[in-house]
């Protein structure tokens, strides 16, 4: 809510809803078993959706708790979490419920950002404010053929008298792609229209075991404002987006972090969130992060001799020499060419990317595609 936590608002009343009080009524909590805990989890049968939240009012959600006894990758992607606001019929936010709680590959791990948390590893917690209007509605839905035998969760937030105009709605898209298409970026976030700011995203990458190398070469791009060709925002590679360098291992801390690092199979789940380094925009938005790895020069010829998509961008080494943009040359690019310098190779490649996004947006809908359906979002997980 802002200001110091000893100063008394001029408006707002605090407001949970959980199985004990699904309505969020006043002095209507823990009326099962005389009070005693006596509804604090259901269960949630295969095609069933429950309502974690249904508000007519003006409010603002400022912290969501979940947890499921089936914390499998299998049932965290094929949970679906909607969120609407103010009446739309078109959902602000359609994911998979672990991926969208920070959670990706749906591989749980205990870890603390800025904006979500799983202490344990065995929870999922959401502390983005999220503003409404007229009414906020959350839902969750089992699409998988399994019984989820316990849920339990809490949403709170503040009824207040109103909202500033210039106040946003939250949003949050997920999409996957398995394989990626040689030479084309993924899209973290497809072009979506409006103002708004763009808060960051989750990500999760189980790279081709063909490949057997570094695949984390690929910049982030951010489109601004009407920019088609070429971006305003670039980065320099995959793990300086998160903060480090030079590969990425295992670390959690508020705003970048990586929380699953080269398990078996190899995987890994990576967020940034900005907060203190916005991203606004006054039109338009789009996010990409190329698709690219890098190994030895001998590595990669051996890879194109197999056959596999590779498509060389760069050359570099230790000598400022050795650096050579492929793209740039005329003729088709031979890295077999004993002339060439540079022992390192930066290449396109394809491999299995899936991201949630988070943004705000100036309006409670987004325009974007729909989730994918969940054959898509489970389809070889470990």
């Amino acid at each position: 809510m802002g200001g110091p936590l000893y100063r008394k608002p001029r408006s707002g009343t605090t407001r949970w809803t959980s199985f004990e009080n699904p309505a969020g009524a006043r002095g209507a909590g823990g009326k099962a078993n005389r009070g005693a805990k006596g509804h604090s989890t259901e269960p949630l049968s295969p095609g069933e959706c429950k309502v974690l939240c249904d508000v007519e009012a003006c409010g603002l959600i400022n912290r969501i708790w979940f947890t499921v006894i089936d914390r499998s990758p299998l049932m965290l992607r094929s949970l679906r979490i909607d969120m609407y606001w103010d009446g739309a019929e078109e959902p602000a936010v359609s994911a998979p419920l672990g991926d969208f709680f920070g959670v990706g590959l749906g591989r749980t791990a205990a870890f603390e950002g800025e904006l979500f948390a799983s202490p344990e590893g065995r929870s999922f917690i959401s502390y983005v404010p999220m503003p409404f209007r007229s009414r906020a509605r959350i839902a969750v839905t089992n699409e998988s053929d399994r019984l989820l035998s316990h849920m339990a969760y809490d949403v709170n937030y503040t009824l207040l008298d109103r909202h500033d105009d210039r106040d946003l709605y939250f949003h949050a898209f997920w999409h996957r792609e398995n394989p990626t298409q040689l030479g084309r970026d993924f899209e973290v976030l497809p072009r979506v229209h409006g103002a708004g700011r763009y808060l960051g995203a989750n990500f999760g990458v189980m790279p081709s075991p063909a490949y057997g190398c570094w695949w984390g070469e690929g910049e982030v791009k951010v489109y601004l404002d009407g920019d088609r060709d070429l971006p305003t925002l670039v980065g320099t590679g995959t793990e300086d987006y998160i903060g480090s360098a030079w590969e990425q291992g295992l670390f959690c801390q508020r705003f970048v972090g990586c929380t699953v690092c080269g398990v078996e199979p190899e995987q890994y789940c990576f967020y940034r969130y900005h907060v203190p380094d916005p991203v606004f925009f006054q039109e338009d938005c789009r996010v990409t992060i190329q698709q690219m790895g890098g190994a030895l020069k001998t590595h990669v010829i051996e890879l194109m001799e197999r056959g596999l998509p590779v498509l060389p961008v760069a050359t570099d080494g230790p000598e400022p020499e050795d650096a050579v943009n492929l793209l740039d040359r005329p003729g088709p690019v031979d890295i077999t060419d004993p002339d060439l310098p540079g022992k390192y190779v930066n290449f396109y490649r394809e491999d299995d990317w899936s991201a949630a996004a988070y943004f705000y947006l100036d309006k409670p809908t987004n325009g974007l595609p729909e989730l994918q359906p969940v054959e898509d979002r489970v389809r070889g997980l470990p």
